[in-house]
C-alpha cells in the first residue's frame, strides 16, 4: 500500500498474480456508485436503511418514489443563441442522447414516467456570446412532475449554460450534459424554489477529450432536495472544477451526492461545495465520491467541503471518499470541514463598530463569495449573490450562537 496527498492508494503487484488483482479491482461494485439501467424494477422502492438513502427523508419522497406517470412537466422559457437548438425526443432517441441510464429509484422512474426528453444542442464548434438559459417554473405540489432534460455540446463548442429552478413543485428530474472533444463549457444550476418545493434529480456530466467544464450548482430554496451528480470522462486530457453551494434552514433537508469516475488517463476534478445552515431539525448531507480507475494514470484530483453552522439544531453530514486502483497518478486528496462563526473574525469586525448581525451576514458573504468569483460569468455571479442576499434578508433575525 503506498499514499499519495494523503490518499491510500493502491500500487501494481509484481507478481505473477498482478493480471488477478487488476481484474479484481476494477470489478468490485462500490455501494457508492450501484449498478445503472434503464429498467425501473432494478431499483427498488428505497427503505432509508440503504448506505445511499440512509441521510434522505425517504418518507417525504413516497408519491416520487412509486407514482404512475401523471403528465406534469415543469414550464420551461428557454433564451437561445443564434445556432442553439432545441425539440423533443421520445423513446429509443432518449436513451441514445443520454449519458448513462438512471442510478437510483427517483431518477428511473423520472426516465419512465416523463415519456420525453428536452434536447438542446450547441453545435460544434459555435463560440457563444450570450449564455444559454432554460428557466424551470412549477405551479404546484398537487401532482408528481416528472422530466429529462439532455444538453448537447459539439466538439470545439465554447458555450455558457444556466439552468434555474423556482415556484413550487414536487418533481423528479433527470439530466444529461455530453460535452464534445476540445468544447469549453460553463454549467451554472440554481435551484430558488419556493419554501414547499421537493427537487430530486439525477445530473450526467460526460466530458470530452481535452475538454474544460466548469460546473456550479447552488442550491438556495426547497424544502427536499437530492442532487446525484455524476461524471465521467469520453477521452484523455478532460478537466473538470465543480462548486457549489447551499443553504439550509427551517428543517430542510438539502443533499448533495457527487460522484467522479475518473475512468480516462491525464484528467483532472477539482471539487469545492460549501454550505451555511441553521435551525433546529436543518439537515445539510455532502457525498463525495471519487473513484481512480487502474487505467487512469496520471490523473489529478481534490474534492473539498466546508460549513458554517449559523446556529444551534442544524446539522451537516460531510462524507468525502477516494477509491483508487492505480498508485500512478498525479495527486488525489479530500478534505471537510464543518464549524461555527470564527470568533476572532466576528470580533474583527464588531470592534469596527460593525453591528454583530452585520457582520455575522459579512462572514456569510465572505465564505460564499470565494465560490462565486470563480465562476467567470458577470452575469450569473450577480444572480447567485443576489439570491444568497435574499436567504440572509430572511435568515438574518434568528441568528444566534451555536452550541
Amino acid at each position: 500500500m503506498t499514499r499519495k496527498n494523503g490518499a491510500a492508494a493502491v500500487a501494481e503487484p509484481a507478481d505473477t498474480g498482478a493480471e488477478a488483482v487488476r481484474g479484481a479491482l476494477e470489478g468490485v461494485a462500490s455501494h457508492l456508485h450501484p449498478k445503472v439501467s434503464w429498467e425501473l424494477d432494478d431499483h427498488p422502492v428505497p427503505t432509508g436503511r440503504e448506505e445511499v438513502w440512509r441521510f434522505t427523508p425517504v418518507h417525504r419522497l413516497e408519491d416520487l418514489l412509486t407514482s404512475p406517470a401523471t403528465g406534469v412537466e415543469l414550464d420551461c422559457a428557454l433564451r437561445l443563441p443564434e445556432g442553439v437548438t432545441a425539440g423533443f425526443v421520445e423513446g429509443d432517441a432518449v436513451r441514445a442522447a443520454a449519458v448513462e441510464p438512471p442510478a437510483d429509484r427517483t431518477s428511473a422512474i423520472a426516465a419512465a414516467n416523463a415519456g420525453r426528453a428536452r434536447l438542446v444542442t450547441v453545435p460544434a464548434g459555435l463560440e457563444l456570446d450570450e449564455p444559454v438559459e432554460l428557466d424551470f417554473t412549477g405551479t404546484g405540489v398537487d401532482r408528481p412532475a416528472y422530466q429529462q432534460t439532455i444538453i448537447g455540446v459539439g466538439a470545439g463548442a465554447r458555450a455558457r449554460i444556466l439552468l434555474r429552478f423556482e415556484g413550487s413543485a414536487r418533481i423528479a428530474d433527470k439530466i444529461d450534459v455530453r460535452v464534445g472533444a476540445g468544447a469549453r463549457v460553463d454549467l451554472v444550476t440554481l435551484q430558488d424554489w419556493a419554501p414547499d418545493a421537493v427537487h430530486v434529480a439525477q445530473s450526467s456530466l460526460l466530458v470530452g477529450r481535452d475538454a474544460t467544464v466548469r460546473t456550479v450548482q447552488a442550491s438556495l430554496g426547497g424544502a427536499v432536495t437530492r442532487m446525484l451528480e455524476r461524471a465521467s470522462y469520453e477521452g484523455a486530457g478532460g478537466e473538470l472544477e465543480q462548486f457549489g453551494l447551499y443553504f439550509v434552514d427551517s428543517g430542510r433537508h438539502v443533499e448533495h451526492r457527487l460522484f467522479v469516475d475518473h475512468n480516462q488517463p491525464l484528467s483532472r476534478s477539482n471539487i469545492d461545495y460549501r454550505g451555511a445552515l441553521q435551525d433546529e431539525g436543518s439537515l445539510g448531507v455532502w457525498v463525495g465520491d471519487v473513484l481512480i480507475r487502474k487505467q487512469a494514470e496520471g490523473i489529478s484530483t481534490y474534492e473539498a467541503n466546508k460549513n458554517l453552522l449559523l446556529t444551534a439544531g442544524a446539522r451537516a453530514e460531510s462524507i468525502p471518499n477516494l477509491e483508487i486502483a492505480t498508485g500512478r497518478i498525479e495527486g488525489a486528496g479530500h478534505s471537510s470541514t464543518t464549524g461555527r462563526f470564527d470568533d476572532e473574525q466576528l470580533f474583527y469586525l464588531r470592534s469596527r463598530g460593525i453591528p454583530e448581525d452585520e457582520a455575522r451576514r459579512l462572514v456569510v458573504q465572505g465564505f460564499f463569495v470565494e465560490i462565486v468569483r470563480r465562476i467567470g460569468i458577470p452575469e450569473v455571479a450577480e444572480r447567485l449573490m443576489a439570491a444568497v442576499q435574499r436567504q440572509l434578508d430572511a435568515i438574518a433575525p434568528d441568528w444566534g450562537a451555536p452550541e
